[in-house]
Protein backbone atom coordinates (compact mmCIF):
# COMPACT_ATOMS: atom_id res chain seq x y z
CA UNK A 1 0.00 0.00 0.00
CA UNK A 2 1.16 3.36 -0.83
CA UNK A 3 -0.08 6.26 1.22
CA UNK A 4 0.39 9.38 -0.85
CA UNK A 5 -0.09 12.43 2.04
CA UNK A 6 -0.55 15.93 -0.36
CA UNK A 7 0.10 18.82 1.49
CA UNK A 8 0.96 22.64 1.15
CA UNK A 9 3.89 23.50 3.02
CA UNK A 10 4.52 24.84 6.52
CA UNK A 11 2.12 22.62 7.38
CA UNK A 12 2.24 19.68 9.87
CA UNK A 13 3.51 17.66 7.23
CA UNK A 14 7.04 17.21 8.26
CA UNK A 15 5.27 15.97 11.74
CA UNK A 16 3.13 13.31 10.12
CA UNK A 17 5.56 12.22 7.99
CA UNK A 18 7.84 11.64 11.64
CA UNK A 19 4.79 10.29 13.06
CA UNK A 20 4.38 7.54 10.39
CA UNK A 21 7.67 7.31 10.47
CA UNK A 22 7.51 5.51 14.36
CA UNK A 23 5.06 2.86 13.01
CA UNK A 24 6.92 -0.34 12.36
CA UNK A 25 5.26 -1.48 8.88
CA UNK A 26 6.01 2.00 7.58
CA UNK A 27 8.72 3.60 5.46
CA UNK A 28 8.53 6.90 4.82
CA UNK A 29 9.80 8.79 1.66
CA UNK A 30 10.60 12.87 1.80
CA UNK A 31 9.24 14.88 -0.71
CA UNK A 32 10.18 12.86 -4.13
CA UNK A 33 9.50 14.94 -6.61
CA UNK A 34 11.17 18.24 -4.97
CA UNK A 35 14.06 18.05 -7.79
CA UNK A 36 11.46 17.70 -10.53
CA UNK A 37 9.67 21.11 -9.11
CA UNK A 38 12.21 23.12 -9.19
CA UNK A 39 13.39 21.90 -12.24
CA UNK A 40 10.34 22.27 -13.84
CA UNK A 41 9.70 26.42 -12.11
CA UNK A 42 13.60 27.29 -12.52
CA UNK A 43 12.98 28.54 -8.72
CA UNK A 44 15.75 29.28 -6.43
CA UNK A 45 14.77 27.60 -3.16
CA UNK A 46 17.19 27.89 -0.13
CA UNK A 47 19.54 24.86 -0.68
CA UNK A 48 18.37 24.08 -4.17
CA UNK A 49 21.56 23.14 -5.64
CA UNK A 50 21.97 20.26 -3.09
CA UNK A 51 18.14 19.35 -3.93
CA UNK A 52 19.29 18.69 -7.33
CA UNK A 53 21.84 16.76 -6.56
CA UNK A 54 20.03 14.77 -3.86
CA UNK A 55 16.66 13.47 -6.01
CA UNK A 56 16.10 12.84 -9.49
CA UNK A 57 14.73 15.35 -11.26
CA UNK A 58 12.91 12.94 -14.05
CA UNK A 59 9.67 12.17 -13.05
CA UNK A 60 9.71 8.50 -14.32
CA UNK A 61 12.86 7.61 -12.19
CA UNK A 62 11.48 8.74 -9.04
CA UNK A 63 8.46 6.74 -9.60
CA UNK A 64 10.10 4.12 -10.04
CA UNK A 65 12.16 4.29 -7.24
CA UNK A 66 8.87 4.45 -5.41
CA UNK A 67 7.49 1.11 -6.85
CA UNK A 68 11.16 -0.27 -5.96
CA UNK A 69 10.18 0.86 -2.10
CA UNK A 70 6.85 -0.57 -2.74
CA UNK A 71 8.30 -3.90 -3.29
CA UNK A 72 10.24 -4.16 -0.24
CA UNK A 73 7.82 -2.79 2.31
CA UNK A 74 4.37 -3.19 2.91
CA UNK A 75 3.30 0.60 3.60
CA UNK A 76 5.04 2.94 1.69
CA UNK A 77 3.89 7.38 3.18
CA UNK A 78 5.31 9.34 0.79
CA UNK A 79 5.24 13.16 2.02
CA UNK A 80 4.16 15.21 -1.03
CA UNK A 81 4.09 19.03 -1.59
CA UNK A 82 0.11 19.75 -3.80
CA UNK A 83 2.62 22.08 -5.47
CA UNK A 84 5.56 19.76 -6.77
CA UNK A 85 2.48 18.74 -9.13
CA UNK A 86 2.82 21.07 -11.79
CA UNK A 87 3.53 19.79 -14.95
CA UNK A 88 3.07 15.88 -13.93
CA UNK A 89 0.76 13.08 -14.99
CA UNK A 90 -1.54 12.64 -12.25
CA UNK A 91 -2.45 9.40 -13.42
CA UNK A 92 -0.01 8.00 -10.63
CA UNK A 93 -2.06 9.08 -7.92
CA UNK A 94 -5.24 6.71 -9.36
CA UNK A 95 -4.15 3.61 -6.94
CA UNK A 96 -2.61 5.19 -4.44
CA UNK A 97 -4.21 6.10 -0.97
CA UNK A 98 -4.17 10.01 -1.38
CA UNK A 99 -4.44 12.31 2.24
CA UNK A 100 -5.17 15.86 1.71
CA UNK A 101 -3.32 17.63 4.20
CA UNK A 102 -5.06 21.69 5.04
CA UNK A 103 -4.20 24.73 7.19
CA UNK A 104 -6.21 27.79 7.47
CA UNK A 105 -4.11 29.90 5.05
CA UNK A 106 -3.68 33.04 7.04
CA UNK A 107 -1.06 30.87 9.16
CA UNK A 108 0.45 29.40 6.30
CA UNK A 109 1.41 32.30 4.59
CA UNK A 110 2.20 33.99 7.44
CA UNK A 111 4.62 30.94 8.07
CA UNK A 112 6.03 30.90 4.59
CA UNK A 113 6.50 34.65 4.18
CA UNK A 114 9.64 34.10 7.13
CA UNK A 115 11.59 31.75 4.53
CA UNK A 116 10.16 33.55 1.15
CA UNK A 117 9.20 36.89 1.57
CA UNK A 118 6.72 37.26 -1.18
CA UNK A 119 4.59 33.87 -1.87
CA UNK A 120 2.34 33.49 -4.63
CA UNK A 121 -0.07 31.06 -5.26
CA UNK A 122 1.94 28.60 -6.76
CA UNK A 123 4.11 28.77 -3.25
CA UNK A 124 1.25 27.42 -1.34
CA UNK A 125 0.11 25.07 -3.03
CA UNK A 126 -3.77 25.51 -2.65
CA UNK A 127 -5.38 25.97 -6.09
CA UNK A 128 -3.60 22.83 -6.75
CA UNK A 129 -4.43 20.78 -4.02
CA UNK A 130 -8.27 21.55 -4.49
CA UNK A 131 -7.49 20.72 -8.41
CA UNK A 132 -5.79 16.93 -7.24
CA UNK A 133 -8.69 16.75 -4.60
CA UNK A 134 -11.36 16.92 -7.52
CA UNK A 135 -8.85 14.98 -9.60
CA UNK A 136 -8.68 12.04 -6.96
CA UNK A 137 -12.37 12.04 -6.49
CA UNK A 138 -13.25 11.41 -10.15
CA UNK A 139 -10.55 9.25 -11.26
CA UNK A 140 -8.82 7.53 -8.46
CA UNK A 141 -9.82 4.06 -6.88
CA UNK A 142 -10.28 5.58 -3.47
CA UNK A 143 -11.96 8.59 -2.33
CA UNK A 144 -9.38 11.97 -1.19
CA UNK A 145 -9.26 11.88 2.07
CA UNK A 146 -9.45 15.69 3.79
CA UNK A 147 -7.44 16.11 7.50
CA UNK A 148 -7.09 19.90 9.12
CA UNK A 149 -3.82 20.45 10.66
CA UNK A 150 -6.09 22.19 13.58
CA UNK A 151 -8.21 18.99 13.65
CA UNK A 152 -5.40 16.90 14.14
CA UNK A 153 -3.59 19.19 16.80
CA UNK A 154 -6.74 19.90 18.84
CA UNK A 155 -6.95 15.81 19.55
CA UNK A 156 -3.27 14.05 17.82
CA UNK A 157 -4.34 10.53 19.32
CA UNK A 158 -7.94 11.07 17.91
CA UNK A 159 -6.79 12.31 14.50
CA UNK A 160 -4.12 9.57 13.86
CA UNK A 161 -6.74 7.05 14.56
CA UNK A 162 -8.92 8.71 12.26
CA UNK A 163 -6.44 8.37 9.15
CA UNK A 164 -5.32 5.36 9.97
CA UNK A 165 -8.74 3.70 9.78
CA UNK A 166 -9.51 5.20 6.70
CA UNK A 167 -6.25 3.70 5.33
CA UNK A 168 -7.12 0.53 6.68
CA UNK A 169 -3.74 0.39 8.64
CA UNK A 170 -3.69 -0.62 12.63
CA UNK A 171 -2.91 2.81 14.48
CA UNK A 172 0.45 2.23 16.83
CA UNK A 173 0.67 4.68 20.18
CA UNK A 174 4.44 4.63 18.85
CA UNK A 175 3.33 7.44 16.55
CA UNK A 176 2.71 10.09 18.66
CA UNK A 177 6.08 10.70 19.81
CA UNK A 178 9.81 10.49 18.59
CA UNK A 179 12.84 11.52 19.66
CA UNK A 180 14.58 15.36 19.05
CA UNK A 181 16.34 15.58 16.04
CA UNK A 182 16.31 14.50 12.33
CA UNK A 183 15.57 11.37 10.74
CA UNK A 184 17.58 9.61 8.42
CA UNK A 185 14.68 9.75 5.67
CA UNK A 186 15.10 13.48 5.80
CA UNK A 187 15.47 15.50 2.50
CA UNK A 188 18.55 17.70 2.13
CA UNK A 189 16.36 20.83 2.66
CA UNK A 190 15.65 19.75 6.36
CA UNK A 191 17.99 22.43 7.52
CA UNK A 192 16.22 25.74 5.98
CA UNK A 193 12.68 24.10 7.06
CA UNK A 194 12.19 21.40 9.93
CA UNK A 195 13.80 23.19 12.86
CA UNK A 196 9.95 22.92 14.63
CA UNK A 197 10.02 19.47 14.01
CA UNK A 198 13.64 18.95 15.03
CA UNK A 199 13.21 20.59 18.31
CA UNK A 200 9.35 18.61 18.94
CA UNK A 201 8.81 15.15 20.07
CA UNK A 202 5.13 15.30 19.05
CA UNK A 203 2.62 17.51 18.03
CA UNK A 204 3.09 20.33 19.46
CA UNK A 205 1.29 24.17 18.23
CA UNK A 206 3.63 26.08 17.09
CA UNK A 207 4.03 29.59 18.47
CA UNK A 208 4.15 30.41 14.31
CA UNK A 209 0.07 29.68 14.45
CA UNK A 210 -0.08 32.89 16.12
CA UNK A 211 2.14 35.11 13.75
CA UNK A 212 0.55 37.55 11.97
CA UNK A 213 -0.26 38.17 8.32
CA UNK A 214 2.58 40.51 6.77
CA UNK A 215 -0.02 43.05 5.25
CA UNK A 216 2.04 42.70 1.77
CA UNK A 217 0.30 39.01 1.76
CA UNK A 218 -3.05 40.36 2.37
CA UNK A 219 -4.36 39.67 -1.60
CA UNK A 220 -2.95 36.29 -2.13
CA UNK A 221 -4.87 35.26 1.82
CA UNK A 222 -8.10 36.62 -0.34
CA UNK A 223 -7.09 34.48 -2.98
CA UNK A 224 -6.17 31.48 -1.45
CA UNK A 225 -9.52 30.97 1.13
CA UNK A 226 -12.33 29.96 -1.15
CA UNK A 227 -9.87 26.71 -1.75
CA UNK A 228 -9.16 26.12 1.44
CA UNK A 229 -13.02 26.43 2.25
CA UNK A 230 -13.62 23.74 -0.58
CA UNK A 231 -11.53 21.22 0.62
CA UNK A 232 -12.84 21.92 4.21
CA UNK A 233 -15.98 21.00 3.08
CA UNK A 234 -14.44 17.67 2.85
CA UNK A 235 -12.96 17.60 6.16
CA UNK A 236 -15.04 15.21 8.71
CA UNK A 237 -13.64 16.09 12.27
CA UNK A 238 -16.55 14.61 13.77
CA UNK A 239 -15.36 11.55 14.91
CA UNK A 240 -11.96 13.76 16.54
CA UNK A 241 -14.10 16.28 18.45
CA UNK A 242 -16.23 13.70 19.56
CA UNK A 243 -13.00 12.21 21.36
CA UNK A 244 -11.87 14.57 22.96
Amino acid sequence: MIINLISGPRNISTALMYSFAQHPKVKVVDEPFYAYYLKHTGLDHPGRSEVMESLPSDPHQVLNKLHQLQEQYEVVFIKNMAHHHMGLDWSYLIPLKNIFLIRNPKQLIASFAQVIYEPTMQDIGLEIEADLFDYVEEYGNYSGYVMDSQDILGNPEAGLKSICKKLGLPFDPKMLEWEKGPIPEDGSWAKYWYSNVHNSTGFTKQKTSERPLPERCNALLEEALPYYEKLKEHADATEIQSKK
